[in-house]
C-alpha cells in the first residue's frame, strides 16, 4: 500500500485518480517549494504536461495537491470528502476543525462557472449551524475569481468568506493566516444535554414502576 493510501489521501486500489496521483507525486516530501503557491503550481503544472487532464478527474487531483500541501504545512488534521453533523447531504472537500472558530471548510474548484452558487450553498449551510466558521473557495481560474469575489462584497454571494486563487500571493496569505488558529479533533457531539434527566431507571426505583 502507497504512503498516499495509508495517509487516506488516496483511497482503494481501483481508484484511477489514486493511481494518476501517486504515479505522478509518490514521494511529494521531496517537492522543493518556497511558497504554498509555488507547492500548487508545481503539482498542477505536472499533472497538465502528463496528459492526464480530464473534466472528470482534474477537481478530485486539486483536492488531493491541496492536501498534501498541509501535510507538508502541517496543517493537521485535515478532513477529506467531509460530512459535519446536522448539515445533511453534503460533503465537503476539505475540512480542518479549529478551537478559535469551529469548522473551517476549503472548497476546491478548479474552474468555477456556476460551481460557485453550490459552494455558497454548502457554506451558509455550514454557517447556519457554527455561526462562527470560515469557507474559502480555492480555484485556479483568476477571471473567474475575481468575479465571485465581485458577488461577495456586492452581497450577492453570502456564504463564502473569500475565493482565492491557488497560484496567487493571496494563497500565501491565506496559509499563512490559517495558520494562527489552532488545529484540532472536533469535540464528541452529545445531541441532547440537561441537568434533569428521567430515565427508565430512575422511574423504576422512584415510582416502583
Amino acid at each position: 500500500m502507497s504512503v498516499l493510501n495509508q495517509l487516506g489521501i488516496t483511497v482503494g486500489l481501483g481508484n484511477k485518480t489514486g493511481q494518476i496521483f501517486e504515479s505522478l507525486f509518490p514521494d511529494f516530501l521531496s517537492i522543493k517549494y518556497n511558497t504554498p503557491s509555488e507547492y500548487i503550481s508545481h503539482c498542477w503544472n505536472i499533472y497538465k504536461e502528463s496528459g492526464n487532464l480530464s473534466n472528470n478527474q482534474n477537481g478530485k487531483i486539486f483536492e488531493y495537491i491541496l492536501a498534501t500541501l498541509f501535510i507538508r504545512e502541517k496543517m493537521l488534521p485535515v478532513y477529506i470528502s467531509a460530512k459535519v453533523a446536522f448539515v445533511p447531504n453534503v460533503i465537503y472537500d476539505l475540512m480542518f476543525y479549529t478551537d478559535e472558530r469551529g469548522p473551517i471548510c476549503i472548497s476546491a474548484k478548479t474552474s468555477l462557472r456556476e460551481r460557485y452558487k453550490q459552494a455558497d450553498l454548502e457554506a451558509i449551510a455550514l454557517k447556519y449551524v457554527h455561526r462562527k466558521a470560515l469557507s474559502y473557495l480555492i480555484t485556479l481560474e483568476p477571471s473567474e475569481a475575481l468575479s465571485v469575489k465581485a458577488k461577495i462584497k456586492s452581497g450577492d454571494v453570502i456564504g463564502l468568506d473569500n475565493v482565492i486563487v491557488a497560484t496567487s500571493d493571496e494563497f500565501n496569505d491565506l496559509i499563512k493566516s490559517l495558520k494562527e488558529y489552532k488545529f484540532s479533533e472536533p469535540p464528541t457531539v452529545k445531541v441532547i444535554k440537561s441537568n434533569q434527566v428521567i430515565t427508565l431507571d430512575k422511574a423504576k426505583k422512584v415510582l416502583n414502576f
